[in-house]
C-alpha cells in the first residue's frame, strides 16, 4: 500500500555526531502515528528522514532503509523530489510565502507540472485542496491576497493545502499547533481526522493530549543519556501506550515523571 512506510536499522547523523540509531520501525496507511518523546531525541530528524530531508543538511548521513511504496527511498534510482511530491511535510512554523497569493501558495508544487496543465485544471486543485483542508470557506473571496495576511491557524490549513495539491501519500507534521491557540488547534486536529481516510500521517508533537486525540499508533523515542542517538523504545496503539505502556520510562514520560 503507498501510504505504508517501514524503516529498517535508520540511523542519522550531524557532522559525525549520531542523532538517531537503529530504528526499524512501521507506520500504517491511512492511519495517524504520533512520535512523542522529550526534547532532543532526534524526532525531528526521524521525521526529515522520511522525506529525504536531512539529507539537505551539510554534513549529514544517513544509515539503514526507509521503504514507502515497497522501494528504499534512499536507492541509487530514487528521485528525491518525487520522493518529496510523494511524502510532504508541514513544518511547526507555518511557512507560507508570504508575499505571494493565497491561491499561488497552494499552486505552488504543481509548477513542475504547470506546463501539463491547464488554468482551469489549476484552479480546480486549489479549490479542492483548499476544501480538503478545511479553509475554502473562509478564503474563498481573498485568493488573490498574500498568503501572509492570514491569521497563523489559517496559514498552518494553508500549508496542509499546499501540500495537499501535489497529492501525496503521506503528510508528515512537526509539531503543527504548538504556535496556534485552542480553536485553531481544533481545526487542524479535525482536518487531520477527516483526511487520514485518504492519507497516512505522522506527527510528531509534545502535546501528550494531542497525541491521544488525534493518533491511532504512537512511537516514544529517548535518548538514555544527554548527547547520545535516540531510539524507538516503544510502540503501539495509542490507546495502549497510553494506558498500560509496556517499558517504564514511557510511563513515566506519559504521566509527566520527566522529560
Amino acid at each position: 500500500m503507498a501510504g505504508y512506510i517501514a524503516t529498517n536499522n535508520l540511523g542519522a547523523s550531524f557532522g559525525g555526531v549520531q542523532a538517531i540509531e537503529n530504528i526499524t520501525f512501521e507506520i500504517p496507511a491511512n492511519k495517524v502515528t504520533a512520535i512523542i518523546g522529550p526534547s532532543g531525541c532526534g524526532k525531528s530528524t526521524f521525521l526529515r528522514c522520511l522525506t529525504r530531508m536531512h539529507e539537505l543538511v551539510p554534513g549529514a548521513r544517513i544509515s539503514g532503509e526507509v521503504v514507502w511504496d515497497g522501494k528504499n527511498i534512499y536507492a541509487s534510482e530514487m528521485d528525491a523530489t518525487e520522493v518529496r511530491r510523494g511524502i510532504g511535510m508541514v513544518f511547526q512554523k507555518p511557512n507560507p510565502f508570504p508575499l505571494m497569493s493565497v491561491a499561488d501558495n497552494v499552486s505552488a508544487g504543481l509548477r513542475l507540472a504547470a506546463g501539463r496543465m491547464s488554468k482551469a485544471r489549476i484552479a480546480e486543485i486549489v479549490e479542492r485542496s483548499l476544501k480538503l483542508a478545511a479553509l475554502w470557506d473562509e478564503v474563498r473571496n481573498k485568493l488573490h491576497k498574500p498568503g501572509g495576511s492570514l491569521s497563523g491557524g489559517q496559514q498552518q490549513r494553508l500549508c496542509i493545502a499546499r501540500a495537499l495539491a501535489v497529492q501525496p501519500d503521506v503528510i508528515l507534521m512537526d509539531e503543527p499547533c504548538s504556535a496556534l491557540d485552542p480553536a485553531s488547534t481544533q481545526k487542524i486536529e479535525d482536518t487531520i481526522d477527516k483526511l487520514k481516510k485518504s492519507y497516512t500521517f505522522v506527527i510528531v508533537t509534545h502535546n501528550m493530549q494531542q497525541a491521544a486525540r488525534v493518533s491511532d499508533f504512537s512511537g516514544f523515542m529517548l535518548s538514555q543519556e544527554m548527547g547520545e542517538p535516540g531510539r524507538m523504545i516503544e510502540y503501539g496503539p495509542t490507546n495502549k501506550i497510553f494506558t498500560t505502556p509496556e517499558r517504564k520510562e514511557t510511563e513515566n514520560y506519559i504521566t509527566g515523571r520527566f522529560g
